[in-house]
């Protein structure tokens, strides 16, 4: 044999060159699959980590795509590594979709919150969805016209309660409302206590500070504020509603889960985005509980509002 013949490029197995197709979404799937599950290890240096909290139910949506580039690329081992993120999100989100344990059965009482957007040219238009689905309740944040309101909402919801750019319409009596403070410089919250049918209810409406690229330091504030007023409060029976300007998947909301229950993750289904109402991306409108059992959450798309309505139903 000849070192020709050893030497020779084509035939030699040796000399084959490597299939590399593929390895760039290889690549890409691991790192996905590694920001699913530690996200949260992320520092919240500018709201970094909170806004990475926030977005991780998206991230979903690199998984149809990188599979859809695995087939056009006919890598087999692309395909086989799109299945690692598929599951780690699946085992963080997919039980979002599962029937609720919690929900089902009569409902003794109904509420809604809304951002109504500040400058709405008709917020009257806005609430009417929420007073013809028949809640008994309804809280609502940024009222900057509060007789277009009044003259929309009093027929049906004849007590009401406000302060600043919040307030609660009910069908039932208010006992007692007061302005809540958190944090903010200026009131933007109102605790209520309701005389429901099932017995005395307190009701908090409250609007926390906006969170911005880079600066959520307001935001974070108010979440810990109102989490502290609420730990004082020995109500046995209570409800936060409003927009609370963060998701649940947010580490910031953890002072307020700890607390409360959160309607759309216990009664359910999918993950409730309200914002912006076009096409929503995330859910800082919340409805939050304690001394109740939830059976249903929804959320309803009103109009002339850039926030989509979340509604839950209760029984006592």
């Amino acid at each position: 044999m000849t070192n020709s013949m050893i030497d020779d490029p084509v035939g030699g197995a040796a000399h084959r060159p490597r299939d590399r197709r593929g390895l760039v979404l290889v690549l890409l799937s691991v790192l996905l699959a590694v920001v699913l599950a530690g996200h949260r290890a992320v520092p919240n240096v500018h709201g970094l980590g909170s806004l990475l909290d926030s977005a991780t139910p998206l991230l979903g949506l690199g998984v149809p795509v990188l599979a859809l580039a695995a087939l056009l690329r006919r890598s087999r081992r692309a395909l086989v590594a799109v299945g690692l993120p598929a599951a780690v999100w699946a085992l963080l989100y997919a039980g979002a979709w599962w029937p609720p344990a919690a929900g089902g059965g009569p409902a003794g009482l109904r509420v809604a919150s809304q951002n109504l957007r500040a400058g709405n040219p008709d917020p009257a238009a806005t609430v009417a969805p929420l007073a013809e689905a028949g809640v008994e309740l309804i809280g609502l944040q940024e009222v900057d016209d509060a007789d277009r309101l009044a003259a929309a909402l009093r027929p049906r919801y004849p007590h009401h309660a406000s302060i600043s750019t919040v307030a609660l319409w009910s069908r039932y009596p208010i006992r007692d409302s007061t302005g809540v403070d958190t944090g903010l410089g200026w009131t933007r919250g109102l605790r209520a206590v309701v005389a429901t049918p099932g017995g005395d209810l307190t009701v908090y409406v409250v609007h926390l500070g906006s969170a911005r690229a880079g600066d959520t330091a307001t935001r974070d504030e108010t979440v810990r504020t109102l989490a502290r007023v609420i730990r004082s409060d020995r109500a046995d029976r209570l409800l936060v509603l409003g927009d609370l300007n963060t998701a649940t998947t947010d580490r910031v909301f953890a002072p307020l889960t700890r607390l409360l229950g959160d309607v759309q993750a216990d009664a359910g289904r999918g993950f409730g985005f309200t914002w912006p109402s076009a096409v929503p991306v995330t859910r800082p409108d919340h409805v939050l509980y304690r001394g109740l059992t939830p059976t249903a959450a929804d959320v309803l798309r009103t109009p002339d509002s850039d926030h989509r309505a979340v509604t839950a139903a209760f029984r006592w």
